[in-house]
């Protein structure tokens, strides 16, 4: 009977100890998934909203997910590894140094080539707008044709914000509205110089705090 007793007592001594070592692991794994979500979010430009849109979950989810709360289901640890062009295994993993060097060097590249179409986009703006100027002045006797450089600044600013919000940091958008405001309102100026219209840019000030609120409020997000 005491043999029973010692042995039935080493047996809950060992499934604690067991019981205390899978808690501990899961507490690991909490921390290793929390911090490659929050590295692979923050590498990529992405607020937690952002990333909760994507998923179709909540920013709060997500933000249980990054402070280690709670673990995503693996459907959905699927779905993160795949906006973040990375296996699950490297969710899973405190050390993916060899990963990490492949996914810099192929996150490079797609850099280059999405900088290189951005940059061949914004140029192809003042294209056109030399062959609008070259046409005007060849076939039409307007003095304004100038003007055309002047517009294909906030158009080509306009190009260069739907590409960054596409491909780059979302961030960046903020300084891209502020410079399109504020060239829209200096083109109109300049097209309509004789009506001497200066309240153009006194609407742009409330409009500059709005960008200006607008991007504190989202910047609460990270």
């Amino acid at each position: 009977m005491v043999k029973i007793m010692c042995y039935n007592g080493v047996v809950n001594q060992s499934s604690r100890e067991a019981f205390l070592k899978l808690g501990d692991k899961m507490k690991d794994l909490k921390s290793i998934i929390a911090e490659n979500i929050v590295n692979l979010r923050k590498e990529n430009g992405l607020t937690q909203a952002q990333l909760a849109e994507s998923l179709n979950y909540s920013d709060k989810a997500v933000s249980k997910w990054e402070r280690g709360e709670s673990l995503p289901d693996v459907s959905v640890l699927k779905e993160v590894a795949g906006i973040f062009n990375v296996s699950v295994d490297y969710l899973l993993e405190s050390d993916h140094q060899k990963e990490t060097v492949k996914k810099a060097a192929v996150n490079r590249k797609k850099f280059r080539q999405r900088a290189l179409i951005t940059a061949m986009s914004v140029m192809l703006v003042f294209l056109v707008a030399s062959v609008v100027f070259f046409i005007l002045d060849t076939v039409t006797s307007l003095s304004s044709h100038w003007l055309a450089f002047v517009f294909a600044v906030p158009v080509s600013l306009l190009v260069w914000l739907i590409f960054n919000s596409i491909w780059f940091n979302p961030r960046r958008n903020y300084f891209i509205i502020s410079t399109l405001l504020w060239s829209t309102l200096g083109s109109l100026f300049i097209t309509f110089f004789s009506l001497r219209l200066w309240l153009l840019f006194i609407v742009g000030v409330p409009a500059q705090i709005i960008i200006f609120l607008w991007s504190g409020m989202q910047g609460r997000d990270d």
